[in-house]
């Protein structure tokens, strides 16, 4: 008896292509939280570990609060009647820019640790660090497979505009 098993890549492709705006949407929606889960460990940090008294770092971390309310609001929000056939562009818009702020967020983080930020240097790694870490590399990676599977969308923009 022999069983046949196709790896041909349409058969994946194809499963892809059919569960590609149900991916889409469930991605959006958790990289919207785990955008607004950074943006509160970063407030939790400022107002509750006194970093609002750290010069520059503070702002830096109020700063980030404020992005991170303003894409994942973007992210989930009802742009249709706003942007029209933009609305996918504007969407992928604010995913780069959470996946920015993640993956800044990260670099800042390391390089506090390591030779320090704007005079700062951050020591170990304690709860609040790790669920900033934690929500920072959720961010990236479910706003990155929103992009994949929802696309830029200029394709729906060029073939609206013919």
């Amino acid at each position: 008896m022999t069983t046949h098993v196709s790896t041909h890549p349409s058969s994946t492709y194809g499963w892809f292509n059919a569960h590609r705006a149900t991916i889409a949407l469930i991605a959006l929606y958790l990289g919207a939280l785990s955008v607004l889960v950074t943006g509160v460990a970063h407030l939790e940090q400022y107002s509750v570990d006194s970093y609002s008294t750290v010069p520059t770092i503070g702002t830096l971390f109020l700063l980030n609060f404020i992005a991170a309310i303003v894409i994942a609001v973007g992210l989930i929000a009802p742009l249709g009647r706003v942007a029209g056939r933009y609305t996918d562009a504007v969407r992928a818009v604010l995913a780069v820019a959470g996946i920015g702020l993640g993956i800044l967020s990260l670099v800042a983080l390391f390089v506090s640790e390591s030779s320090g930020l704007f005079g700062f240097v951050e020591h170990g790694y304690r709860m609040a660090i790790v669920v900033a870490i934690v929500a920072e590399v959720a961010a990236t990676v479910f706003l990155v497979a929103f992009l994949v599977a929802n696309g830029t969308g200029l394709q729906k923009i060029r073939t609206s505009s013919r």
